[in-house]
């Protein structure tokens, strides 16, 4: 991997040294089908051209996108760029609603591309996050111009993997990236750029507060919202995968889609599930699954670009995007895809995956890997789990006729959130590793731990808790984590998950449970790839909240938007031959 790193570097200094002018468009106008303006600014290489052009949609201010250093190294390898505002952002007209537009508008935005006399009709894009899901949606669009595409840290299902998680409303992310980022530029435009109107004040103060924005009830009917962010509201009351998410779904489409994807993500990225979704589901489903790649790295949802530390802790210098060349493999990708140059991007491993633990990056032929065992280690306990200093044992042995494990679950005092998957705001909701200690030591907080390990175990694939629980409650939330014990005691965390009852069965059709009926639950904590050392223990945590990273569970079986009303539920995980509550690991071969 570096050795190409350093290939592409050299092959940049060339094109820089021999290129040093770039031509720039600023606010060009960009009709849609339905007449609205889209605003974007164009970046050329000097000369006529035509060029491969790459498009850049994104929400967050064109401005703010260039020249940035990757686009700056695009444009000066000979590629025309251009970065738009997506509707109803900053400079481009119509209204805002996340998702909704995207694919129609990245249609027509690729069609005035190729119609510009700069262009050579082949079209890639790249960008993270949301940027990530109009490459997305334009690919679904299938103009046939777009070839290829690098979605970083981004989704595949916008109900399970962005809005929801397990049934779960990602309250977290959904209420910071809405109150405290979307809702400010909407509302400086109704207010006509002033900061001081009483609309941006409330705003600014949910940003400075969001502790207790994220306890305020009921989660639907914010009037700031309402008038700023209207869709906010809206995903509240689809809790259900229903006709909404489904037409924004990528994986129905895989079979049918034929752009090549670079897909890009972290370890600890709250959009995971859907860069590892869509390489795989992608690779099963192409006529040329050379296409598609899949690079993973210990990140959260900026660690790509910022490096390290990840959270509160390190990964070494391998880990960081300018050790492994962000901006190198992207122009490889470019250069195969938009210039149909023969430089070998079909030859190398199609995913590349870093270990954590070990501090090396891996690859692989597909994910899961090839050959991986998927092994069972099992819960156990003499009655008394609760807590890191209760009596919980995780072990390869079947259980035993064995007492269950309780805990109280009181959705007014949930078990806070520490690190994971968590986005995007470094003050209130802080991604990355870090130690679980504080949580550990919380009575609601089932913990089950080895023994040091004898020896090194890599758990590289996905992950899955399964559950056997009863609730006093007619509807809960059951949570599960995977951590690290290192020898000094710390606990770091690797990855996590949630099941809402209700939801146990399908996303489209919620069911209530049964009062203390014992049900088998199925938690996908997405996945991971880690090294866990000898001297090392591997330890489960189960609890029923982990707050603000997903909104608590009322206990009472009503809406989830509109509910006030909180009330205690006692939890029963169970533990025996009939009902062997496990997690599901990975384990391949260092």
């Amino acid at each position: 991997m570096l050795g190409y790193a350093r290939s592409t570097i050299q092959r940049e200094v060339k094109v820089v040294t021999t290129m040093l002018t770039l031509t720039v468009d600023r606010h060009v106008s960009v009709p849609m089908r339905d007449g609205v303006i889209l605003s974007a600014d164009v970046y050329r290489p000097a000369g006529v051209g035509p060029f491969p052009t790459v498009l850049v949609r994104t929400p967050y201010d064109k401005g703010s996108h260039g020249p940035s250093p990757l686009l700056i190294r695009v444009a000066s390898a000979g590629y025309a760029v251009m970065v738009q505002d997506t509707r109803g952002r900053y400079m481009s007209g119509g209204e805002f609603i996340p998702f909704v537009y995207e694919r129609d508008d990245g249609f027509d935005t690729i069609e005035w591309l190729v119609a510009q006399p700069w262009c050579n009709g082949k079209i890639g894009m790249y960008g993270g996050s949301y940027v990530g899901v109009t490459q997305w949606q334009a690919a679904l669009s299938r103009h046939p111009a777009l070839k290829a595409i690098v979605p970083n840290v981004t989704a595949s299902n916008l109900h399970h993997g962005w809005v929801y998680q397990g049934g779960a409303f990602e309250l977290g992310f959904n209420l910071s990236w809405t109150a405290a980022g979307l809702s400010h530029d909407t509302a400086l435009k109704a207010h006509g750029g002033d900061m001081s109107a009483p609309d941006m004040q409330e705003l600014l103060d949910i940003t400075d507060s969001q502790t207790a924005a994220f306890e305020t009830l009921p989660l639907r009917g914010r009037e700031i919202l309402q008038r700023h962010a209207r869709y906010y509201d809206q995903w509240l009351d689809h809790p259900s995968y229903d006709d909404l998410w489904e037409t924004l779904d990528v994986r129905p489409a895989y079979p049918d889609l034929s752009v090549a994807a670079l897909n890009l993500g972290g370890w600890y990225d709250i959009f995971l599930a859907g860069t590892l979704e869509n390489f795989s589901g992608l690779r099963a489903a192409s006529a040329d699954p050379s296409r598609h790649q899949l690079m993973v790295g210990p990140w959260h949802h900026e660690g790509l670009r910022s490096g390290n530390p990840i959270g509160r802790m390190t990964f070494g210098i391998r880990s960081t995007g300018g050790y492994v060349d962000e901006g190198g493999m992207h122009l490889r990708w470019y250069d195969r895809w938009l210039r149909d140059e023969d430089n070998g991007v079909e030859g190398e491993p199609p995913a590349r995956l870093f270990v954590m633990g070990a501090g090396r990056w891996r690859t692989a032929d597909s994910w899961p890997l090839p050959g991986t065992d998927f092994q069972d280690w099992f819960f156990h306990s003499g009655g008394r789990a609760n807590s890191a200093s209760g009596d919980g044992v995780l072990s390869r042995d079947a259980p035993s006729e064995e007492p269950q494990d309780s805990f109280v679950y009181n959705p007014r005092n949930p078990v806070p959130s520490v690190g994971g998957p968590l986005c995007c705001n470094n003050v209130f909701t802080l991604g990355g590793a870090f130690d679980q200690r504080a949580v550990e030591q919380r009575e609601d907080v089932l913990v089950y731990t080895t023994p040091p390990l004898e020896h090194d175990i890599e758990v590289t694939g996905p992950l899955k808790v399964v559950l056997f629980a009863a609730s006093t409650a007619p509807d809960t939330d059951f949570t599960a984590k995977l951590v690290d014990v290192h020898p000094c005691g710390l606990a770091q965390n690797l990855n996590d998950g949630i099941i809402r009852a209700r939801y146990r069965q399908s996303m489209r059709e919620p069911m209530p449970i049964t009062p203390n009926e014992v049900v088998e639950y199925e938690i996908d904590l997405i996945g991971t790839s880690n090294m866990f050392r000898a001297g090392h223990r591997i330890r489960v945590e189960i609890s029923s909240s982990n707050f603000p990273r997903f909104d608590r569970n009322p206990n009472t079986g009503e809406s989830i938007a509109t509910a006030t009303e909180l009330v205690n539920a006692m939890q029963t995980i169970h533990h025996s031959p009939w009902a062997p509550s496990r997690i599901v690991l990975p384990v391949v071969e260092a």
